[in-house]
């Protein structure tokens, strides 16, 4: 009996109290991120340029990043066979001239014959036919000519547009065909802020359509601009989204192919925020301890993250205001767990 009575004393002795966690209210707040990307000035307008005919470059003037005017000369070809071109094309309008020559002396002549009554109407004809066909071989001549020489000019290869040469494609001596692109020209005039962007931005608006520009190398440069084109399709390299960015004004220090910082706020909506310290782990997910205010029993809750602010979590699904959860002492936790509040802690 005093070995029973010993058992139940010990088994009525005094429990471990409740663990005492931190607990904290759920709010509502305003979430608004600002969106920082690095990109790239960019021309708005750059082409290719290449000669409209097939030759050997025989002398190249301009090199990447040089500035040309709009009538500079870029390159030239090798005109030896154009210039045969027009030489022959010269020669055949003599022939022409020389021809229609002697075909309107006949025809004038079996006019004035016709018309006195000593040649027939089929020679007369014969002649009006040759000479109308003089007339269009000699205009033929001057066709080809015109030609020929639209060919021996197209030997030189002018920018057609003052800018910057971005791109050389060939050297001197080497043979190109028409339409090959030999140099690549940045237009001067407006310039494009280029940035590759992951495609979920999109699912929220910007406050302000300004876009605040910061040159990486300087931040004391600054520009504005505004999206002027966003790209149709995914790259499926890098599975980003090409924005372009159009400069109001483009600083001289934020030259072609210098980096810079873009800034905009987006639209504020409002989110569930808890502290950073309430952020736990379910089987590799981020989850929250919540803590039930009648029963104090805690339960480990899955939660979806939009973003995060210095000391506070922007909760997107899972949790709803005002549920308790635990700021403290989470790390001793287990599920269905009755615990305390500690001194202090929201109720």
């Amino acid at each position: 009996m005093s070995g029973l009575s010993a058992c139940q004393e010990k088994t009525s002795g005094p429990q471990n109290p409740p663990t005492a966690v931190q607990v904290e209210a759920a709010a509502l707040s305003d979430y608004a991120p600002t969106i920082r990307l690095t990109g790239e000035v960019r021309p708005r307008v750059e082409s290719e340029l290449s000669f409209r005919v097939a030759g050997r470059i025989a002398e190249r003037l301009v090199n990447v990043g040089d500035h040309v005017t709009a009538d500079q000369v870029l390159a030239r070809l090798d005109p030896q066979q154009q210039r045969a071109t027009v030489t022959s094309a010269d020669a055949a309008i003599l022939s022409a001239e020389a021809v229609l020559r002697q075909a309107t002396s006949s025809y004038e002549r079996q006019k004035a014959l016709l018309a006195r009554g000593f040649t027939t109407q089929r020679e007369h004809d014969q002649a009006q036919e040759a000479y109308r066909t003089a007339q269009a071989s000699l205009a033929d001549a001057q066709a080809q000519l015109g030609t020929a020489r639209d060919r021996l000019s197209d030997t030189v290869l002018r920018a057609g547009v003052a800018g910057v040469i971005t791109a050389r494609n060939v050297e001197t001596g080497q043979v190109v065909q028409a339409a090959q692109a030999v140099f690549s020209i940045a237009q001067d005039g407006p310039r494009d802020a280029v940035f590759n962007v992951n495609e979920s931005i999109f699912t929220h608006e910007l406050a302000d359509p300004a876009i605040a520009l910061t040159l990486l190398s300087d931040p004391a440069v600054t520009a504005t601009g505004a999206v002027r084109e966003v790209s149709p399709t995914v790259d499926r390299v890098t599975s980003t989204v090409r924005v372009k960015v159009g400069l109001a004004q483009s600083p001289a220090a934020m030259t072609l192919g210098a980096s810079v910082i873009g800034e905009g706020r987006m639209q504020p909506r409002k989110l569930v925020v808890v502290p950073w310290s309430a952020l736990s782990s379910a089987s590799g997910q981020p989850a929250v301890w919540t803590v039930d205010p009648g029963t104090k029993a805690v339960s480990l809750k899955p939660i979806s993250i939009e973003g995060y602010e210095t000391g506070k979590v922007f909760v997107r699904e899972g949790l709803q205001p005002g549920e308790l959860v635990a700021t403290g002492g989470a790390q001793f936790l287990r599920p269905s767990q009755v615990v305390a509040l500690a001194k202090g802690a929201a109720r």
